[in-house]
């Protein structure tokens, strides 16, 4: 998440895939401040609920990264959504990535 309504400690939000020794997963979540990074790792469900918390409130911008396109979701002055598609900027998943996907553990 990015682009922030006014002047914010919270700058960033980056989410990111972590994978457990159990063979599962869960998100981890970067709180990136002024003067400080907060990680803490959560499931779909509570990463969605937290993330959307932040909606319109300090961020107005959500960009999603994928190898098929970049997905970037902005919400107006109106609180209209709006979602914009872009060429990827990583054209290539990562290995562990593509492990994953042949293990079953993520589906496309």
């Amino acid at each position: 998440m990015a682009k922030t309504i006014g002047d914010t400690d919270l700058k960033n939000i980056y989410v990111r895939l972590h994978i457990l020794e159990t063979g599962g997963y869960k998100l981890a979540l970067t709180l990136r401040y002024k003067t400080e990074e907060i990680e803490s790792f959560h499931t779909l469900d509570e990463a969605l609920t937290i993330l959307s918390s932040y909606l319109k409130n300090p961020f107005i911008t959500a960009l999603l990264f994928t190898t098929e396109m970049d997905l970037t979701f902005k919400i107006n002055k109106k609180n209209a959504g709006s979602l914009t598609e872009q060429p990827p900027t990583f054209k290539n998943a990562s290995p562990v990535m593509l492990e994953m996907i042949e293990k079953g553990i993520v589906k496309l």
